[in-house]
């Protein structure tokens, strides 16, 4: 029984071995000095076993009496979350070299992290949730203030533990609850105990401190206070890895403890969810337009892209995650282009983040500047570009499942929000003229900002199948 349950976990073993490994040699090595090569060979390490979870898994399997989930939904958000987290770190691994700040922790922490998400994904058991998500944030605590010798940096990671610590307590406290009514914290006792229709009073506060303390993960107003200071504060590459491979852990630990603990009840959450969603949506597009920090900006554009996930949770049906699944697939690939020109934003070789210094960006850089005219349309939803796609999926998920109200406020805050995306593309095609910036020469920020900028435009002939995927993969989780 012990030998085929450590089959099934074989993954987040075998990357939790590399971590320990690789911090055991940096340390007797040459420690900072091998940072940029720890930093490659963990990208190579995340897609050799995203390529194997993907291409080797199949059916629905159990570890741990239940504990733990490998399922199809869980593989789905697993190579999201590795194949992003590789991206992140191969294109902040030489911003962060020019300005002394990789250290050989940082691709560790990245790993150990990652080994997180990939236990909240596959979560069965509140235990089992509360760990992964707990050595999730505990890495993504330090990464946010990696930069020691900067104020803001410290204060991001400061604000991110002590908002993080509190979220942690309302998800134990919810847990606690749960566990109380239900007599266990297994999910599928959890669903029985709950039954169907309507959950005791009891258990749907359980279920609400649950459902706060996974909604500031996933920085759903109004739980998102830290998201703005922490994009801004911390170094751009720990940002560009926040705003990605954790939102995709979260939004799937999300999916998973409603459908699988609380499926016969989404008449007590989908109300919950829906609210979150409009919240998060509306605020998200209304204050991102005073903003100037192309960081903090990213942050609010954040909040807003999960609202409209959240969209597709709130629907409640296998439509609904299906969704989700191609939403948050496309929003990670939207933002590694977006924080890959980001991240080339130089002025005599310092970062700058003032979306006013891209004023006539396209006389000098046009080719850049064209990719990420693509790519910030498309995170507004512009047709044809596949950012529309994702929207459009969860908009339809909201009104073949009843919310049709849920969908109307969508495409108003989707209108709102395209204000401050086009605001940057005026800035890089009409604005005034100025001193401009470097002309970054990174092969590897600009394959990835043409390459995702590409996805943008390929993609709206299939989606490059992954619209089946995530059905079948949705499949295994509602049933």
């Amino acid at each position: 029984m012990i030998q085929a349950d450590l089959n099934i976990i074989l993954p987040e073993i075998l990357l939790a071995c590399y971590a320990m490994v690789a911090l055991i040699g940096a340390v007797y090595t040459r420690k900072d000095g091998i940072a940029g090569t720890l930093t490659w060979a963990t990208a190579a390490v995340f897609v050799v076993v995203a390529a194997w979870i993907g291409l080797g898994g199949e059916g629905e399997r159990v570890a741990f009496d239940g504990m733990f989930n490998d399922d199809g939904f869980a593989r789905f958000a697993k190579v999201t979350i590795l194949l992003s987290a590789a991206a992140v770190l191969i294109m902040g691994q030489d911003y962060m070299s020019r300005r002394g700040m990789l250290r050989f922790e940082y691709p560790v922490l990245v790993t150990l992290s990652v080994v997180g998400m990939m236990v909240m994904v596959s979560a069965g058991d509140l235990m089992a949730l509360y760990m992964g998500l707990e050595l999730q944030s505990l890495s993504l605590y330090v990464i946010a203030s990696m930069r020691r010798d900067s104020a803001k940096s410290a204060e991001a990671g400061m604000k991110y533990f002590v908002l993080g610590a509190l979220s942690s307590g309302l998800l134990l406290y919810g847990s606690s609850l749960v566990y109380g009514f239900a007599g266990t914290t297994n999910f599928a006792g959890i669903i029985d105990a709950a039954g169907h229709g309507h959950v005791s009073l009891g258990m749907l506060f359980g279920l609400v401190f649950i459902a706060c303390g996974l909604a500031f993960k996933v920085s759903a107003v109004p739980f998102h206070m830290w998201t703005p200071d922490v994009y801004q504060g911390a170094p751009t590459p720990i940002t560009a890895f926040f705003a990605t491979a954790p939102k995709v852990a979260a939004m799937a630990l999300f999916a998973r403890v409603l459908h699988d603990a609380f499926g016969g009840n989404v008449g007590d959450w989908q109300q919950i969810i829906a609210l979150l969603s409009v919240l998060s949506m509306f605020l998200g597009a209304v204050a991102a337009i005073g903003q100037t920090d192309i960081k903090r900006l990213m942050a609010y554009s954040s909040i807003a892209h999960m609202g409209y996930a959240l969209m597709g949770l709130a629907a409640g049906t296998a439509f609904g995650v299906q969704a989700l699944l191609i939403y948050m697939a496309i929003y990670v690939t939207m933002n590694v282009g977006t924080f890959a020109f980001i991240l080339s934003m130089e002025k005599d070789g310092e970062p700058v983040t003032d979306i006013r210094s891209l004023n006539m960006y396209s006389r000098t850089n046009s080719g850049k500047a064209m990719a990420m005219l693509i790519l910030l349309f498309s995170l507004a939803g512009v047709p044809p570009l596949v950012g529309f796609f994702g929207k459009f999926y969860v908009l339809r998920a909201a009104y073949d499942a009843g919310l049709a109200w849920l969908a109307v406020l969508g495409v108003i805050a989707s209108v709102i929000g395209a204000f401050y995306y086009l605001r940057i593309v005026y800035y890089m095609y009409f604005g005034e003229e100025g001193d401009g910036l470097d002309n970054g020469k990174s092969p590897v920020l600009y394959g990835l900002l043409m390459g995702s900028a590409a996805i943008m435009l390929i993609g709206v002939v299939n989606l490059f199948g992954i619209e089946g995927i995530a059905q079948a993969a949705a499949a295994t989780l509602v049933k």
